[in-house]
């Protein structure tokens, strides 16, 4: 299992870097090319969603990319530092700002189109999106 990890600063402009290397890293894991332009899509989002909580909690930590090569599969976790309001919470009465409650449900319905394998985890000290592509092993060369 390899893994590449990648740190930035919340700012929206290292979102389109974030983009490029999941994609290099994804096509180098076997990822079929027909689904790069989503890997790219998924990751701009999802990296966008962080960057816009780190900026809106006032949260000076990095954003966190975890690029994960397992067998058959290829994972990508974008993590943030940002307080989560938790099922519990909104249960028991906890209020969410309206606009910051439609971006982050716009957000994640645009990941979920996406992405078929998605994994959404949030609580008090930060959340994370884990999204997973299947890969195709590298072809082998036959020799005569």
């Amino acid at each position: 299992m390899a893994t590449v990890e990648l740190r930035f600063s919340a700012l929206p402009e290292h979102v389109r870097t974030a983009r490029l290397v999941a994609a290099a890293v994804a096509r180098r894991a076997g990822v079929d090319e027909a689904v790069l332009d989503e890997v790219r899509l998924a990751v701009g989002e999802a990296c966008t969603r962080a960057v816009g909580l780190h900026q809106t909690g006032g949260i000076t930590a990095p954003v966190k990319v975890l690029l994960i090569e397992e067998e058959k599969q290829f994972s990508i976790e974008v993590g943030d530092e940002a307080p989560h309001v938790t099922p519990a919470e909104r249960a028991a009465g906890v209020e969410v700002p309206d606009a910051e409650a439609e971006e982050d449900e716009m957000g994640l319905a645009v990941i979920s189109g996406l992405v078929d394998d998605v994994e959404v985890t949030a609580g008090e000290q930060g959340g994370s999106i884990r999204m997973t592509w299947p890969t195709t092993p590298p072809a082998t060369a036959v020799l005569p």
